[in-house]
């Protein structure tokens, strides 16, 4: 492994602590059957579609949270040059730019520096994912009827971090030897939203290219 892809699976610049599922459930399942099929080099195409019998929620929480723990890893190895005087801005590029909005504080979309729209991103997604009545744990608890919207929205603004890394940081990623690696990441979670529909297309157009 290169000194950079260490750095990226470096649990120190990890940017928020990972959420693992829990041995014998189905999700940890789930989880294990997902990664296995990654690790053996299968089209990463093929490693996103729903596996016949599953459930569909199922599907999605596993990939939400993994995807959460990957973007928030590759986040942290860049986060120390992502400034409020290098990105005054949360953007991709002079023309996508990105304003924060929650249902607390920021209750009209705000423009912020780019490193605090990441901290309250990350902050707002962990709340999510830890929320059992919207990610449940327990066997044969039901999934609330609006999981699917909201994870819609924490992939969207997930996808937000990779335009950013991508345009405005991408030189880090390069001197570190990890660009396989998140463009390996990237293709995964594409391919995944685009499969099942879960993303605007009109938000991916700053990566189409």
């Amino acid at each position: 492994m290169s000194i950079g892809l260490k750095q990226v699976f470096n649990k120190d610049k990890t940017f928020r602590p990972k959420r693992k599922f829990d041995p014998g459930t189905q999700r940890f399942e789930l989880h294990k059957r997902a990664q296995a099929s990654l690790s053996s080099g299968v089209d990463l195409k093929a490693t996103v579609q729903l596996p016949s019998g599953e459930d569909l929620n199922d599907w999605v929480a596993v990939h939400v949270v993994d995807f959460f723990n990957r973007i928030n890893l590759i986040y942290g190895t860049i986060c120390d040059f992502c400034t409020e005087s290098t990105c005054p801005v949360m953007s991709g590029g002079p023309k996508y730019e990105y304003r924060w909005q929650d249902d607390t504080k920021y209750k009209k979309p705000t423009a912020l520096p780019a490193p605090q729209y990441m901290n309250l991103l990350m902050d707002w997604i962990e709340v999510q994912i830890n929320n059992e009545d919207i990610f449940p744990t327990s066997v044969g608890v039901p999934f609330p009827k609006n999981f699917l919207p909201i994870c819609k929205k924490i992939l969207c603004r997930l996808f937000r971090v990779f335009v950013h890394v991508y345009i405005h940081h991408f030189d880090r990623i390069l001197l570190m030897g990890a660009e396989a690696h998140v463009n390996t990441c990237y293709k995964h979670f594409y391919y995944f939203v685009t499969e099942l529909n879960l993303i605007d297309r009109k938000e991916l157009e700053p990566l189409v290219s």
